[in-house]
């Protein structure tokens, strides 16, 4: 943290500026299970889990591996795990754990997350009692390396056609590991360039004739003499534009036999004899479900992406405060963050960053809730699937854009390496495409708005129909009208900058957030419902909606993320830290707003006027977030040996204070050079005094 001693003081007014609490909003900022984050932050400070920047890719490759070997050591994987083989069945500490290890290096992050986060995972998820005990021991202390071999390089996130087969043969009890052309080709595996020795492969399973779809199986790698056994085809995926420390390949399976039993069972079985069984009926209710149970990687990428922006963040706001660049009115140098533009660029970032962290613990304790058995209903599943696609994709987004500003705020010394910008962003831009390509996460969510927003009609008679219907149409009128509260003239209230704050609070944010969202989706219903049961008509008003469609859904997120934000402001009882967080959470409310003012005003949502102060109230209310940035980003709890940035250690500050001690001392010994432009002046005022003479 930055002494206080050297703790900036914002523009007027600053110094009389009431202080959060900065321990309480860590606590909120934690979450759920901060004892867990403390506990994975101070194992690594030890320089053993840092990013040797220096290291090539094979170098990185190794000294990763061995790092999961220290987190075996240190016990950091086993919490996930039953507790009849040294686990503790805590969910939602795994992934909080797992999630600080961005903060260490991104490739440790995700290459622990292949082994015991996807890996480790599908046996334990997907297999039954047998597999567990067979296998999961040396998924825990790394004595099997695996790969988790789902994508294809001709099928990314559309897992259900995955190319790769499964072929039962009863004469054997063998399952047979088919790769029938190129496409199918698992592509982009952690583990599978040089350290996994096995796979969870997922592949068409076909018994008796009939495909059942897409299962999971345990597939040995490597046989005992460290060479790959017959039928394994390996390849080196080679330099990636970022996560070099993971040795990421692709597998291709030459007809490759194992063992009935080890299809991973827990929801699809395959007989002696051939014969199929299933607990789910439906093959498609069946798939999505195998599938739900390996949420957890959009999770992971959720929080650890939100926390990347936060350290970003705490980097560049630190540096912020302490380079000075440009003469002011008083003829000193100006802080950067002093700067309205400057402040523009990063404090509503910081608003976001807060919102996704607040967000995530609420994702994290449903998912705990579904994944512990204590809230594990279909429903519940269904919704947990919902929230994943729906944050992962603004978390990641939010991550890349963060860091790339704040790398420009610190303008070359953002670009050095050494000043973890540049490594953050190049590590962190595959978060956007892996674990479900963004988009296509988000036409998930907007399918299910649509889908919510249909059981509305169900079941209800023409009468109730067509109230509905008249409902839609009067709200369309009342809006376009421009006739809603919202749409008042500013002059009631005397001032336009008071109008603005009044009406655009807390309830009215909501109110305008929430309607846009339901207001997309009934927009986008209705365009929607020509089609009837005409497939080919409904696949083409789909594909002339789906941009809109995932709009919608990246709405009803963003939404998600203000009422978590809310939600923890509500908690707060420290009236000076609750104020300043209620500005913080209206920065983030206001922005959204700002980003869609077009939207607002085309649907009679905001007035000309309201909707011309949001910018200023916007550059207001950062004015009065000024005196605090240095203390929230203080908040989020990191410490020198996590941040390892030169430029937020302090340096700066002592490079700036340096100058200006130079420079005064150069004033009081009388030796000062004069500068030419206040020489041409003083000669001015002679000659001019010389005319008047």
């Amino acid at each position: 943290m930055v002494d206080a001693a050297v703790r900036p003081q914002a523009a007027s007014g600053a110094s009389n500026a009431p202080r959060i609490d900065i321990d309480r909003v860590n606590e909120l900022l934690l979450g759920t299970w901060a004892d867990t984050r403390r506990e994975a932050r101070e194992m690594i400070k030890d320089s053993a889990f840092w990013r040797k920047d220096e290291l090539g890719k094979d170098e990185h490759r190794e000294r990763v591996l061995s790092q999961l070997h220290l987190l075996v050591e240190n016990r950091a994987v086993h919490r996930a795990f039953p507790k009849r083989f040294g686990g503790e069945e805590n969910n939602g500490a795994n992934i909080a754990g797992f999630e600080e290890l961005v903060a260490a290096d991104p490739s440790l992050q995700i290459k622990s997350g292949v082994q015991w986060g996807l890996f480790g995972s599908a046996i334990l998820q997907l297999g039954t009692a047998e597999h567990h005990e067979k296998w999961l021991p040396g998924v825990m202390d790394l004595s099997i390396p695996g790969a988790f071999a789902m994508t294809e390089i001709g099928h990314g996130s559309d897992v259900a056609a995955v190319g790769t087969t499964a072929t039962y043969d009863p004469e054997t009890e063998e399952f047979v590991i088919h790769t029938p052309f190129r496409g199918a080709t698992k592509e982009y595996l952690g583990n599978a360039a040089l350290h996994g020795i096995a796979a969870t492969v997922f592949a068409q399973l076909i018994t008796n004739g009939v495909n059942h779809g897409v299962h999971c199986f345990y597939v040995p790698l490597r046989g005992e003499d460290g060479n790959d056994l017959p039928g394994v085809g390996r390849e080196d995926d080679g330099l990636k534009g970022g996560l070099n420390g993971i040795d990421n390949g692709r597998l291709s399976f030459d007809h490759v036999r194992v063992p009935r039993t080890n299809l991973l069972n827990k929801y699809g079985d395959v007989a002696v004899d051939g014969t199929y069984t299933s607990s789910i009926d439906s093959p498609g209710r069946r798939f999505f479900t195998m599938l739900g149970t390996l949420v957890q990687g959009r999770v992971s990428l959720d929080g650890a992406a939100s926390w990347a922006s936060a350290l970003g963040l705490k980097i560049a706001i630190t540096y912020a405060t302490q380079r000075r660049q440009f003469d002011g009115a008083d003829g000193q140098e100006v802080v950067l963050l002093d700067y309205g533009k400057h402040q523009r660029r990063l404090l509503p970032r910081l608003a976001t960053t807060y919102a996704q962290i607040f967000a995530h613990d609420e994702f994290l304790q449903k998912f705990d809730g579904v994944f512990s058995g204590r809230t594990d209903t279909p429903d519940d599943r269904e919704d947990l699937e919902t929230l994943a696609a729906a944050l992962k994709p603004l978390s990641t987004w939010h991550a890349l854009d963060t860091l790339q500003e704040a790398r420009e705020a610190c303008g070359g010394a953002g670009f050095m390496f050494e000043n973890r910008f540049v490594g953050l962003r190049a590590d962190l831009d595959i978060y956007v495409t892996f674990e479900g390509d963004n988009n296509v996460l988000l036409q998930l969510v907007g399918k299910r708005l649509l889908t919510d927003y249909a059981k509305q009609f169900q079941g209800k008679d023409a009468a109730a129909l067509a109230k509905l219907v008249a409902a839609q149409a009067a709200g369309k009128v009342f809006h376009g009208a421009g006739l809603r509260q919202l749409g008042q003239a500013v002059a009631d209230l005397g001032s336009t900058a008071r109008s603005v704050e009044n009406g655009l609070r807390e309830e009215q944010q909501h109110e305008l957030l929430a309607g846009r969202v339901q207001q997309m989706v009934a927009d986008i219903a209705g365009r929607l419902r020509p089609a009837g049961k005409d497939k080919v008509l409904g696949e083409q008003l789909f594909n002339e909606n789906q941009s809109e469609l995932i709009e919608a859904a990246r709405a009803h997120g963003e939404l998600l993320q203000w009422e978590a934000f809310t939600d923890a402001v509500r908690t707060i009882e420290d009236p000076d830290t609750k104020q300043v967080l209620t500005w913080l959470r209206d920065l983030f409310g206001l922005q959204l707003i700002e980003k869609h003012l077009a939207w607002h005003l085309i649907n009679g949502r905001l007035s000309m006027q309201r909707a011309a102060a949001v910018s200023s109230y916007i550059d207001r209310l950062c004015r009065r977030l000024r005196p605090h940035a240095l203390d929230l980003v203080d908040a989020f709890g990191y410490e020198q040996e996590h941040l390892r940035a030169p430029i937020a250690s302090g340096i700066e500050q002592q490079r700036q204070d340096e100058a200006r001690a130079y420079y005064a001392e150069l004033a009081a010994s009388g030796s000062a050079p004069v500068s030419e432009k206040a020489l041409r002046a003083k000669q001015r005022e002679e000659r001019d005094e010389a005319k008047r003479a």
